[in-house]
C-alpha cells in the first residue's frame, strides 16, 4: 500500500519481531502493536482492544487478525475492525517493509488524534 504523504519513522528489522507474535512501539500518541504474521506480512494497529483495553501485542496472532488475550475478541490487523458478532475497531497505522527494515507512518495517528 502507498501511504505518499507520510513521514516514515523507522522501528527496526522484520528479524525483530517473531513469526506470528508483536513487538510495541511508544508513540506520543499511545502505543502501536506491529504484528507478522506466519506469512511475512507486516500490520501495526492500536496496541489496546476495543473491548475493554486489552493488550493485543499479547494475543494470539493466526492469519491476519489477532486474538485480544483478556476475552478472546478477534480484530483483523488489515482493518483494524473486530470480527464476528462483535463491534469496534482500533486504528490502523500505515507499515513500510523496505528490505526488511520497517517503518511506521505516524501523519494518519497524529491527524486523528487532533
Amino acid at each position: 500500500m502507498n501511504w505518499p504523504n507520510e513521514n516514515w519513522h523507522p522501528i527496526g528489522d522484520i528479524s525483530d519481531i517473531p513469526l506470528r507474535g508483536a513487538r510495541c512501539v511508544k508513540t506520543p500518541q499511545g502505543k502501536i502493536a506491529v504484528f507478522r504474521t506466519a506469512e511475512n506480512e507486516v500490520f501495526a494497529i492500536e496496541d489496546h482492544c476495543p473491548h475493554k483495553g486489552g493488550p493485543l501485542s499479547q494475543g494470539i496472532v493466526h492469519g491476519a487478525a489477532v486474538t485480544c488475550p483478556l476475552h478472546n475478541w478477534v480484530i483483523s490487523l488489515e482493518t483494524g475492525k473486530a470480527l464476528g458478532a462483535d463491534e469496534g475497531s482500533v486504528r490502523t497505522i500505515p507499515v513500510r517493509n523496505e528490505d526488511g527494515v520497517l517503518s511506521i507512518g505516524l501523519d494518519s495517528l497524529m491527524m486523528a488524534a487532533e
